[in-house]
């Protein structure tokens, strides 16, 4: 299981994209990796950040298990709200758990 993160502009461009390491055999696997894009301060407000989880069966078989999407186009008001609090937070950390969303 992995997640991979893709930013997007307000257009729907990529921006940017990574990924966590790979989790075998982990029902919950929990990530304490940490990832920085590149956005300016005032470009906060016109990304969105996609968050899509994936169970890797075989070398070559990936299945989406869910996502979510945090800033412009959040997935819901729980990821809006996160968001919001990410951008007053300056540079602490915020932490938050999500539902993920159905592939």
């Amino acid at each position: 299981t992995y997640v991979k993160l893709t930013l997007l502009n307000s257009m729907g461009h990529e921006m940017s994209k990574c990924k966590t390491s790979i989790c075998r055999g982990q029902p919950n696997p929990t990530y304490k990796e940490t990832f920085i894009f590149q956005v300016a301060l005032f470009q906060l407000s016109d990304v969105t950040l996609i968050l899509s989880v994936y169970n890797k069966r075989s070398m070559k078989r990936k299945e989406m298990i869910g996502w979510i999407s945090l800033g412009l186009n959040s997935s819901g008001e729980e990821e809006l709200t996160h968001w919001t609090q990410m951008k007053e937070s300056k540079g602490q950390q915020v932490c938050h758990w999500h539902s993920l969303l159905e592939s």
